[in-house]
């Protein structure tokens, strides 16, 4: 078993007479993506919070490599980056110039900037004011800045929310690789497709209380519970048909006579499973 990084038990939070989270527990290791999915309001930015120091549990306990989430102090920054949708920038800068300013604050030398440009897209745009950003290329920026210092936990808060797709598609490709060289990264999203292609462990978190816990592909096929096959023939047709001996006979004999153009097994996705252990849909 790999280092633990994060580790959170039993964990609550209440606000006045409101709980926002409830017993929640997770771990996440180093070289680990966790995803913790839910709506608006779920308790996915408060979590966040917790495990930064920002907020204090109203019980439980919660650790970010090794340390009390409870006794934080500003060291704990030098070894975690942060990406959420208050991470802004310095749009009168240029690019180079906003993680110029945090690589003097984080002791990161001057020469690390340009290969981090360089593999988040930006290094064509260094001299551009950060204020003539595309979207997509803002976000890259914040993403940079949370990566500047190597950290060794990266949190995410909705780091793909409102971008295009091939924007989206290359954070993703970053963040795998980031993966790969042992960072732990605790993403939040509501975007289940997103978390099924990303992360090793997820969470579903509804209200406060996670819901599911388990592998992208454990919760799905606990759910499972009525088998279909999605078939669609040369001819245009397309089939749903329930697993039995008759489906098995009808799908062989399009088979010996080549009929079949796509055959799919019909497995939930995690968005389905959401709504119905929750009754809702996402937001």
């Amino acid at each position: 078993m790999s280092e633990t990084y994060i580790s959170v038990n039993h964990i609550s939070k209440k606000y006045d007479k409101d709980f926002v989270l409830k017993d929640v527990t997770a771990v996440l290791h180093k070289g680990e993506i966790l995803g913790f999915l839910g709506p608006s309001g779920a308790g996915k930015t408060t979590t966040i919070k917790i495990l930064t120091g920002q907020l204090m549990p109203t019980s439980g306990e919660a650790k970010v490599l090794g340390i009390d989430c409870q006794k934080i102090d500003e060291r704990i920054y030098e070894q975690i980056g942060i990406v959420t949708d208050s991470s802004g920038v310095y749009e009168r800068m240029s690019v180079y110039d906003n993680l110029k300013y945090f690589a003097r604050l984080l002791n990161v030398p001057l020469a690390d900037i340009d290969p981090l440009l360089k593999r988040i897209g930006l290094y064509e745009h260094r001299k551009k004011p950060a204020s003539k950003l595309s979207k997509g290329q803002t976000q890259r920026l914040v993403v940079a800045r949370a990566l500047l210092h190597k950290p060794k936990v990266l949190f995410l808060d909705e780091p793909t929310s409102g971008l295009d797709p091939s924007t989206a598609l290359e954070i993703h490709r970053i963040l795998r690789e980031l993966k790969e060289e042992g960072m732990a990264i605790f993403l939040t999203t509501h975007n289940m497709e997103e978390a099924a292609k990303l992360c090793d462990h997820v969470a579903l978190l509804n209200e406060g209380v996670i819901v599911e816990y388990g592998t992208p592909e454990e919760i799905c096929l606990k759910y499972n519970t009525v088998k279909k096959y999605r078939v669609q023939l040369t001819d245009g047709t397309k089939h749903v048909l329930l697993q039995g001996s008759d489906t098995a006979g009808r799908i062989a004999s399009w088979m010996e006579a080549d009929q079949i153009e796509t055959l799919h097994t019909c497995e939930p996705t995690l968005e389905s499973v959401f709504l119905e252990v929750t009754g809702r849909e996402l937001q």
